[in-house]
């Protein structure tokens, strides 16, 4: 059925109306141990930019919405409760500082006002406009739920109301978890009917005079997902005529969701998303549409959305980069603006330009470096001005430090040091690195070898959703992939063919492997064979099996132990070539098939 829907699509795809785009970058909500990823919207509209599908000031940026207008779905008694906070805590599921509240509170009420925008924008020019942000449909009128504290999606048709839209207007719940706060929010207006496809019903409203309600149940794929779209949405949108509809293009159904449990791929979310937009536009007239982001949490949940927004916006479906290269283009932005003598104190001559310094200036004896400066070119100040105006150190404060203090100790005896300390009282260390320059590792190539990362989060606490890994004092901060990209703008800078390390526990190499590559094939067939041996098992407890011999050797009698096994990150042409020399893949099997490993 999936794919039998493909010509059909296919067929329209190039009578695709423009939709018009609303975001405000104060969605965007740094929360420690916060699951999902509030930087959704700055990812898909950095990746509509690159693709050339949004211009500067193309996208509208909405205004929160009044007190007045959240009264006409929310009682003011429990809009006045927002601020306490007991009640963020249970809906929040974190504790808060009273900043951070006041954050959450407005980064809803902006989301709200841009679902409210993308409503009038829809309606007033009858075609498509997205909230890059919104679908809190776990807020009930007077209480918030598992995050949601406002119904922007209520909200937004209650203002519409307010505006004069007369006529049926059909909410389409996308998002696998069950849109329960939307439905009862109508759950007496047979004007609104609320659809809603989900994992399974949260049963704790009551039923509503119009709606439908789709349990899929857990484990669904592209097949039944799609074949229950077809078989429950078209008579629904037939039926009710709708003059307004409002589409929450949830992609927490994604096999690769941190919360979900569904099994949807790219293809099937996407074919999901088209297939909805074309219900709604082949009537006469074609019925004004809303699209909010509703629910995704796991790392690449941006890239289903952007797929289908570049869509709705050209009628072609352009592919979104690897979130880490997505990443690595905005840090690559921001390091063009910076000059040499900002990063390492010298100023640079005529005849010695920026982009000319070699790697020999900087991989030679360094008998005339500055010992103060960090690789022998950056300056204390250098470290700081890259980390402010990359926006890392501005990461770290939306986590709640709000005054993070970077430490150079290029000449500590163990490695050059960089540390970052959540304030000046250096009391709660929240980066280290030790790096150095590297030679030897692999002939011929230059290298900047990571000796030591340590990246922590001392505020929060161990348990299911992070749990304690070897080597681990506090659970991690989650901005690997930034600090990744600052040491490839390093690499850069320096001229450096990619970064070296090489990982001291197994679960170590497992994160590192969607970026990294091992050095020796054989190294990728060791780990190939670990991983098989420990398959089913959690990451913290399939390391701790290999770290305390758990794992048996059957070729030799004698337990496993993980070898040093260097990593690289390749960032020139040259080594990703020396990498890939052909018979890579074929080396790293047959050493996977030659390691015989099982449980002890």
């Amino acid at each position: 059925m999936a794919a039998s829907l493909l010509p059909w699509l296919t067929r329209r795809l190039r009578r695709r109306p423009s939709a018009a785009l609303v975001y405000s970058p104060r969605y965007r909500l740094e929360l420690p141990g916060l699951t999902y990823d509030t930087g959704r919207g700055d990812k898909i509209l950095a990746f509509l930019a690159a693709e050339g599908l949004v211009r500067r000031g193309s996208v509208q940026v909405p205004r929160p919405v009044p007190f007045q207008a959240l009264c006409r779905v929310h009682p003011p008694a429990y809009l006045e409760t927002l601020g306490d906070r007991d009640v963020l805590t249970r809906v929040v599921g974190l504790p808060t500082t009273e900043r951070q509240r006041e954050r959450i509170l407005d980064a809803q009420r902006r989301m709200a006002g841009g679902t409210v925008l993308a409503a009038r924008l829809a309606v007033d020019s009858g075609g498509i406009a997205a909230n890059l942000g919104g679908g809190l449909h776990h807020a009930f009128p007077a209480r918030g739920a598992r995050f949601c504290l406002i119904n922007d999606v209520a909200v937004a048709i209650a203002a519409e109301r307010d505006r004069g839209l007369a006529g049926p207007v059909l909410v389409i719940d996308g998002d696998l978890h069950d849109g329960d706060g939307t439905r009862a929010c109508f759950a007496t207006d047979p004007t609104v009917h609320t659809f809603s496809m989900h994992n399974g019903s949260s049963g704790t409203d009551p039923d509503a005079v119009a709606s439908t309600s789709v349990e899929l149940g857990a484990g669904v794929d592209d097949a039944a997902y799609l074949a229950a779209l077809e078989s429950h949405l078209p008579p629904v949108v037939a039926a009710l005529r709708p003059v307004l509809a409002v589409y929450l293009a949830g992609t927490d159904g994604a096999a690769d969701d941190t919360l979900g449990d569904g099994e949807l791929t790219a293809e099937g979310l996407f074919q999901r998303d088209c297939r909805v937009t074309e219900l709604l536009r082949e009537r006469r007239p074609a019925v004004p549409m809303v699209v909010v982001l509703a629910g995704g949490y796991g790392r690449e949940a941006w890239r289903y959305s952007a797929r289908y927004l570049s869509w709705l916006l050209t009628g072609r479906r352009h592919e979104p980069p690897p979130t880490e290269e997505l990443m690595l283009q905005g840090y690559r932005r921001h390091a063009r603006t910076f000059r040499h003598e900002e990063l390492s104190g010298e100023p640079t001559t005529p005849d010695e330009p920026d982009w000319n310094l070699s790697s020999e200036d900087v991989l030679g004896p360094l008998a005339g470096a500055p010992a103060h400066r960090f690789l022998g070119f950056y300056t204390q100040s250098g470290v700081e001005l890259a980390l402010e105006r990359t926006g890392y150190l501005e990461r770290l404060r939306r986590l709640g430090f709000p005054q993070p203090t970077v430490e150079l100790e290029p000449d500590h005896p163990a490695g050059e040091t960089v540390r970052i300390w959540g304030s000046p009282e250096h009391r709660e260390l929240l980066v280290e690195l030790r790096a150095r320059l590297e030679r030897a590792a692999m002939p011929g190539f230059e290298l900047l070898r990571v000796e030591w990362l340590m990246q922590q989060n001392p505020r929060l606490d161990f348990g299911p959703a992070r749990p304690h890994l070897p080597g681990q004092r506090h659970p991690g901060l989650g901005v690997l992939d930034d600090t990744l990209s600052l040491l490839v703008l390093i690499c850069d800078r320096l001229h450096l063919d990619g970064i070296y390390f090489i990982p001291s526990h197994y679960h170590l190499a497992a994160q590192s492997r969607r970026l990294l590559r091992f050095v020796e094939p054989e190294h990728e067939g060791v780990f190939r064979a670990v991983t098989r041996a420990v398959a089913g098992l959690p990451l913290p407890e399939a390391t701790r099996l290999v770290d305390e011999g758990g794992l048996l050797d059957e070729t030799t009698g004698r337990p496993f132990e993980l070898p040093p096994m260097p990593m690289v990150l390749p960032v020139t042409d040259r080594l990703r070539t020396h990498l890939d020399d052909g018979d890579s893949e074929a080396r790293a099997e047959a050493a996977a098939q030659a390691h015989r490993l099982a449980r002890r």
